[in-house]
């Protein structure tokens, strides 16, 4: 017997995720967007990653329809604008920074609050559940200095900064 839909968000939500806010160009030139931690690096070769759409989103829309969309991974600033974005409000992009991506139809790059960016084409997209699997090949990206937000256990957390110093370098053993 299948675990239980709350069973299910505590175990996902007992470990830290990164966040990000996913938008895109509304048919009527509108932008759209949602919080997101649900984004998966796919494939390098080429360059794929995927996200992970509720059919009820109002920016599934235009992302199927403009067939373009950006990840906007967010750096600990954002977490005000991962609230606003986890909400239906009308009025996300009154007042945040950002400027329309080259490669993703426009969709906005939340530039004040991001660690990084992706701007994706839409190439390929399949019902799961109750939500879509939407597969975007990368055109563009950027990653900038700064501390990423996570999200785990019901509540948002910066990236120490003094954890990747720690760390030591990525790579091998």
């Amino acid at each position: 017997m299948p675990v239980s839909p709350s069973q299910f968000r505590e175990v996902f939500g007992s470990y830290p995720a990164q966040v990000a806010i996913i938008t895109a160009v509304g048919a009527d030139g509108q932008p759209r967007g949602f919080t997101c931690t649900t984004t998966c690096a796919v494939s390098a070769t080429p360059p794929l990653l995927l996200i992970c759409v509720d059919d009820n989103s109002q920016t599934l829309p235009a992302i199927l329809t403009s067939r373009s969309f950006v990840v906007n991974i967010l750096a600990a600033p954002g977490e005000q604008a991962s609230r606003l974005f986890a909400g239906k409000a009308q009025d996300k992009f009154d007042h945040l920074e950002w400027r329309p991506s080259d490669s993703a139809g426009g969709a906005p790059i939340l530039t004040d609050i991001v660690l990084a960016y992706a701007e994706c084409r839409v190439v390929q997209s399949m019902t799961a559940g109750d939500h879509r699997i939407v597969v975007g090949q990368v055109e563009g990206s950027a990653v900038f200095p700064r501390e990423p937000l996570l999200y785990g256990k019901g509540d948002y957390h910066a990236w120490p900064s003094t954890l990747g110093a720690a760390l030591g370098p990525v790579g091998g053993v």
